[in-house]
């Protein structure tokens, strides 16, 4: 259990940061990078969490929040395994598993199979919740590019970079389905529509 009774230590004010076990890394390291980017991931999920909570209570509405508390808790643990230099391990650490992505596998047919198929793709925005479903799937997109360059250099967990990529699918499906779930807006690409005329 972590127990946290100091929020600054000044430890971090010459640039470095600690991982789990306790090594000292500049803050610009690559892998400090890659959690970080999957903190922003998962404070982005939060803010859509918000947005869901606003919507009446329901079955769409209470099964899409319990599943995206779920892949929070997932973020987490994947922040914590990347936060964890190659033999710095310790017994009983939770680490993505081929489970984990096949949940995401199943979650994404599941919602897909209530859309119609996509015939043009979709712009980000239409609502504050699809638009930060939109961004959260942009920023994932980002953390799984820094896994795989991570990668190169240094051992990443088997799972992680599919779980990453299948989060990424896994956001862009719940942006369509909310579209036709929880009432939210969506616009469609235009290739080479003209500006409008009247504006400015």
């Amino acid at each position: 259990m972590v127990r946290i009774n100091r929020v600054y230590t000044k430890k971090g004010d010459g640039g470095e940061t600690s991982l789990v076990g306790g090594r000292a890394v500049s803050k610009d390291d690559p892998r400090v990078q890659c959690y970080g980017t999957v903190d922003e991931l998962n404070s982005l999920i939060g803010i859509v969490r918000s947005f869901n909570a606003e919507k009446p209570a329901g079955q769409e509405r209470d099964g899409f929040d319990r599943g995206l508390q779920a892949i929070q808790q997932r973020l987490f643990d994947l922040g914590a395994e990347l936060a964890t230099h190659p033999g710095d391990e310790y017994e009983g650490q939770v680490k993505i598993s081929a489970k984990d992505v096949t949940w995401l596998e199943r979650a994404i047919d599941r919602l897909n199979a209530d859309l119609a198929p996509l015939e043009n793709f979709v712009l980000p925005g239409g609502s504050p919740l699809n638009a930060f479903l939109h961004h959260a799937r942009t920023v994932c997109r980002r953390a799984e590019r820094e896994a795989v360059a991570l990668s190169r250099h240094e051992k990443v967990g088997k799972h992680v970079i599919p779980y990453l990529n299948r989060l990424s699918d896994a956001l862009f499906v719940f942006s369509r389905w909310s579209a036709v779930s929880l009432g939210e807006q969506e616009t469609l690409w235009e290739p080479g529509l003209s500006p409008d005329d009247n504006w400015p």
